[in-house]
């Protein structure tokens, strides 16, 4: 999941340099949505290990 957060940033990087708005908009939206799934699920993991033990 990191590697699609780094995709879509560097897409969206690459596209404002150029000016196309909603494309970066877009990108960065998609990228940060990503980024939210991975961290509920880094908190989910970290919670059932500490129940497991």
């Amino acid at each position: 999941m990191i590697r699609l957060i780094i995709i879509f940033l560097i897409i969206a990087i690459i596209a404002a340099i150029f000016g196309f708005g909603g494309i970066a908009e877009g990108a960065a939206d998609i990228a940060q949505i990503i980024f939210w799934i991975f961290v509920v699920l880094l908190v989910i993991s970290l919670l059932s290990r500490l129940f497991r033990k």
